[in-house]
């Protein structure tokens, strides 16, 4: 099979949310097939024939005129170059590392150059004394496809990474709801909580934004913007596109919202209404009305004292009937947050809501709702909570 091995770069705009500019660009190898067409280079890469020494050579080549070519860019982006794990096995000095000299040559700003570490297999230490010595010269580091295998949980532990790129077909997934949704909002908390910014790759539609809008993603990367090419662009060349995209998103989350506080308002004026008659001495649960709660999505309620334990039976609601199940007398609830939150509030003072959780026995999106009745008892209220 013929070749061509004449590799460049192209350049994808990585598109900032906040400022809807272009913040950086990515660095990715093309060339020519026999028709002198540009295409990824991706395939080469991947050549099962081609040797690893032989691919360095091909991708230090593609780096250098990317370095070269940013060198004369006069704005305030960055530049992110793909450097696989696996190569760094290769390198025996790590005080000449090849992209450090590259910057060097073309007196380029090393806070404004990102090392994107790809794939997954490589020698730990390497990987590490890599990463130590291209901080210790002020590059930053990013980890790709998070979130396409656990190992890379691992590595986020190792590196702390400045960066973190979603794996493009997982989000591309989420995006679409499912289980994925909920995997790529916990990857993203888990990022921001390590404090490192989000980059959403993949993004190729409008819906692909506006969830990555909702994941808390500071950039967007993918073809609803541009697909790579071989120049660099106005940075406020998508700053329309992106302000139109914002308002959609601001709209859709008010509405969103809107429904959560009038959902709230009804839980918490049925909540203090059991918080009256379970408070009576002669509660009983006949004397329940079934109307007021029927489509208010409570599925049961009981009551704790203030170590956790419940001390009465699930009371529950189903089918527009009350009825009682005593199997959980005796279980504790001490551990779950909003239970020692309320806690921290005098009695009558202050609804404590859940955050999502989907039930074991319903499969159902519940929250719970927590009121401290007195001293010694507390009211939690279980609930369907099936917003998006």
């Amino acid at each position: 099979m013929k070749i061509n091995t004449l590799l460049f770069p192209y350049f994808q705009p990585i598109i900032s949310s906040a400022s809807g500019e272009i913040a950086g660009y990515e660095a990715l190898a093309r060339q020519r097939d026999l028709h002198g067409n540009v295409k990824s280079a991706g395939e080469l890469f991947l050549h099962p024939d081609i040797s690893d020494h032989q691919l360095m050579e091909w991708d230090r080549c593609v780096r250098r005129q990317a370095l070269q070519k940013f060198s004369k860019l006069n704005d305030n982006t960055y530049l992110t170059l793909n450097i696989s794990a696996a190569w760094i096995d290769y390198i025996d000095d790590f005080n000449h590392l090849p992209t450090l000299l590259m910057l060097d040559e073309f007196e380029i700003d090393r806070s404004s150059v990102i090392i994107e570490i790809t794939e997954t297999h490589s020698n730990p230490c390497k990987l590490l004394k890599a990463v130590e010595m291209y901080r210790k010269h002020g590059l930053k580091i990013a980890i790709d496809d998070f979130g396409a295998g656990f190992s890379q949980l691992e590595r986020v532990m190792a590196i702390q990474p400045d960066i973190i790129k979603l794996d493009m077909q997982l989000f591309q997934s989420a995006a679409r709801g499912g289980v994925e949704t909920d995997v790529v909002h916990l990857l993203s908390r888990l990022a921001k909580r390590t404090g490192c910014r989000i980059v959403c790759e993949g993004v190729e539609t409008d819906e692909d934004f506006l969830f990555g809008l909702s994941c808390g993603a500071q950039y967007m990367q993918g073809y609803l913007f541009s697909p790579a090419t071989a120049d660099f662009q106005e940075p406020k060349s998508y700053y329309p596109q992106i302000a139109t995209l914002r308002d959609t998103f601001l709209s859709r989350a008010l509405e969103t919202q809107t429904y959560k506080n009038q959902f709230n308002e009804q839980i918490h004026t049925l909540i203090s209404y059991l918080q009256k008659e379970v408070t009576q001495s002669d509660f009983s649960l006949e004397k329940l009305p079934t109307e007021l709660f029927k489509n208010s999505g409570v599925l049961h309620f009981y009551i704790c004292d203030r170590h956790g334990n419940q001390t009465s039976p699930n009371y529950n609601f189903s089918n527009n009937t009350w009825s009682s199940d005593s199997k959980q007398i005796g279980f504790n609830w001490a551990w779950r947050p909003y239970f020692y939150e309320v806690l921290s509030f005098e009695p009558n003072n202050r609804i404590v809501t859940s955050e999502r959780y989907r039930d074991f026995s319903t499969d159902m999106l519940c929250k719970t709702f927590a009121l401290r009745l007195d001293a010694t008892r507390v009211l939690l209220v279980d609930v369907v909570a099936d917003w998006t």
